[in-house]
């Protein structure tokens, strides 16, 4: 299975409910782009929530610090949600788990936005 990715609306926070694999392809690219159309829409408050998410590649991990990146950059703010425990073990391993804003409970995600 690819990447499924559902966009919904809580408050001013953009959430991306990611399923699936997030891989060299279609599904890192699915990722980017759903990106790029959320910061030209000027959505600058994103939280990508990872629960759903089964294998993530290099690509993946890539695509994750790009996006952290540019929408930084263009003064918006990219936070984790309920990363699963690969996902997690994968952050810790390369360092980048520092470089994110990890949260567990959606509410408590949304409200750190304010």
């Amino acid at each position: 299975m690819s990447v499924k990715l559902t966009t919904r609306q809580v408050g001013d926070v953009t959430v991306i409910d990611v399923a699936g694999r997030i891989t060299l392809g279609e599904g890192s690219s699915a990722l980017r782009d759903a990106l790029r159309e959320l910061l030209k829409e000027n959505h600058k408050n994103i939280l990508l929530n990872l629960r759903e998410v089964t294998y993530i590649d290099s690509s993946g991990i890539g695509e994750l610090v790009s996006a952290y990146t540019t929408i930084t950059n263009q003064g918006g703010h990219l936070k984790l949600l309920s990363l699963t425990h690969r996902v997690k073990d994968l952050l810790q391993i390369t360092k980048l788990y520092t470089v994110f804003d990890v949260h567990e409970d959606e509410a408590h995600a949304v409200r750190s936005f304010s």
